[in-house]
């Protein structure tokens, strides 16, 4: 299941969200983070859900490859959802069994707030799904790019981002092999007491720990190889172009925000 995880990959394709300037999606991304919480009720929550679908229609990823791949963080929705259904003692008493009652403020907020956590894994994930790291890493250092005037290390920081958002998909697969590998040899991941569990867990860690520490050496020693010395004089083969859809596509996102900001409650 870890090896389809979506977030960190870049899948190519010929769409209006691969051709966008990274610095437009970024701030997209970042500007959608924060209009999310403006919603609060029934119809702004659907205007968001609106507009993340068409997010996913003009990236032209494939809806089922999506889903797919958001079955690994699923759960923490789910367990958002419960722990408002069970925790949230405010509203109508809708039902109850035991020690088990669910009131009507729990079920609504539960429903929201799992709900926008699906559409911001969901906006994030696009992002990586339609952008190169390079794209990424020269996004971010056009944008943080005011900071260098205080000596902030700009390009080290975007690069860094960078490199650990590409490294999510890899890490996870070496995990799931390493968990398949220790299956097979006796190793119980899925049943027994919690003590067990967290045992079982070590030799699970070890070797994941060895596999990072050699990647990030080979990585160390390849960039070494092509003479990188930082950002300090390097040039750029990929220049950002900043075209109409960028500016269309924030404009549509202006107007996604003053809709919520009026039929917010």
């Amino acid at each position: 299941m870890m090896d389809k995880m979506i977030f960190g990959r870049y899948v190519p394709a010929e769409s209006l969200l691969h051709r966008m300037d990274p610095r437009s999606k970024l701030l997209i991304v970042f500007l959608f983070v924060c209009i999310v919480f403006i919603a609060n009720n029934t119809i702004t929550y659907g205007i968001l859900l609106v507009y993340t679908i068409f997010m996913i229609m003009q990236s032209k990823v494939p809806v089922r490859f999506i889903l797919i791949g958001l079955i690994p963080v699923l759960w923490l929705v789910l367990f958002t959802l419960l722990l408002h259904f069970f925790f949230t003692r405010e509203g109508e008493l809708i039902f109850e069994w035991g020690w088990i009652k669910f009131y009507e403020e729990g079920i609504r907020q539960g429903i929201f707030i799992s709900l926008r956590f699906f559409l911001l894994i969901l906006v994030t994930s696009l992002l990586t799904l339609t952008t190169t790291p390079i794209e990424i890493t020269d996004g971010i250092e056009y944008l943080l790019a005011p900071l260098k005037k205080v000596k902030f290390p700009v390009h080290e920081l975007a690069l860094m981002m960078s490199i650990s958002l590409r490294f999510i998909p890899t890490l996870m697969q070496e995990t799931d092999i390493i968990m398949k590998a220790q299956t097979a040899r006796g190793v119980d991941f899925s049943s027994g007491p919690v003590k067990d569990r967290l045992k079982a867990i070590i030799p699970l860690l070890i070797p994941l720990f060895i596999s990072s520490f050699k990647r990030a050496e080979e990585l160390a020693v390849a960039m070494e190889a092509r003479g990188y010395r930082g950002g300090e004089g390097r040039t750029k083969y990929r220049q950002l172009n900043w075209t109409f859809s960028d500016t269309a596509m924030l404009l549509l996102l202006a107007v996604v925000t003053v809709l919520l900001i009026l039929f917010r409650t």
